[in-house]
């Protein structure tokens, strides 16, 4: 009876003491965690930053003849895109550009909205038009997306956690291999700076995608840094009026609170 109590308790000790060794030898799960942002620099940040007109002309560019295949830029018009502290197009430029596209027309003389075949009435788009989206519908969407609805762009840079370095890090975030402890599911891309590692959009940029008409050279990255550019001023489009605005009340206040001092000394110099 002692040496079955002896042998239990020998038992229950080794027990005690492989548990913990086994937990420590355990090869821990994967960490799926987004990557923090790049940071690569940005002309607009900080109280005296100005979006770089140039940056912002090549940005709506690769969102014309990249993006705009499957996102939409609902709350953007075309005469957005000469508006001061913009892009700043032309009025001829944007009426060409906005003429490139087509946009839903107006019942005909009929009240109809479409035609013999059953197709929406359309017409060449105006200034005063806003961006059309790509597809119909989120059903359409999806349909060609696999099931994906890609997002709006308007407001994509103001509405993620890490803003313009987070859009900036997906774009530019594709082609590495996953580590061999991370499967891929089907259809998915490897992005170690979206949660969970793995996206529905295939990469969108590749080297010279676009042909810049100002001669710059279209690499992934200078690609990715003039979008992300231009989706910020789409998310905040008065951004240089409200900072330099900002510094105007400043300048006030300083040169007002100067007079109060003064006025101050003089009223009450002779109490003193």
């Amino acid at each position: 009876m002692i040496s079955m109590k002896r042998t239990l308790l020998a038992a229950l000790v080794f027990g005690a003491l492989a548990v913990p060794a086994l937990a420590q030898n355990k090869v821990p799960a994967p960490s799926t965690e987004a990557f923090e942002p790049k940071n690569p620099g940005w002309s607009f940040n900080g109280p005296f930053g100005m979006y770089d007109r140039g940056a912002l002309q090549r940005g709506f560019q690769v969102y014309k003849e990249v993006c705009s295949a499957c996102h939409s830029l609902s709350r953007i018009a075309f005469r957005n895109l000469a508006d001061k502290g913009g892009p700043e197009f032309t009025v001829k430029e944007v009426a060409a550009l906005a003429g490139a596209y087509k946009v839903p027309a107006e019942p005909n003389e009929q009240g109809k909205t479409t035609d013999d075949m059953g197709q929406p009435l359309t017409r060449p788009a105006v200034a005063s038009d806003y961006f059309p989206p790509p597809f119909a519908n989120e059903k359409a969407a999806r349909a060609a997306m696999n099931g994906a609805y890609p997002p709006d762009l308007s407001l994509i840079v103001k509405s993620r956690e890490e803003h313009e370095d987070y859009v900036y890090s997906i774009l530019t975030g594709f082609g590495q291999k996953p580590p061999a402890n991370e499967k891929m599911a089907r259809g998915m891309n490897y992005n170690p700076y979206f949660p969970r590692h793995q996206i529905a959009m295939p990469p969108p940029l590749s080297e010279g995608a676009v042909m810049y008409s100002d001669g710059t050279k279209a690499t992934i990255d200078q690609q990715a840094r003039d979008v992300v550019t231009f989706l910020t001023w789409a998310g905040e489009p008065k951004m240089e009026e409200r900072k330099q605005m900002g510094f105007k009340v400043m300048l006030f206040l300083i040169g007002f609170a100067t007079l109060l001092f003064f006025t101050y000394r003089k009223v009450w110099h002779a109490e003193h």
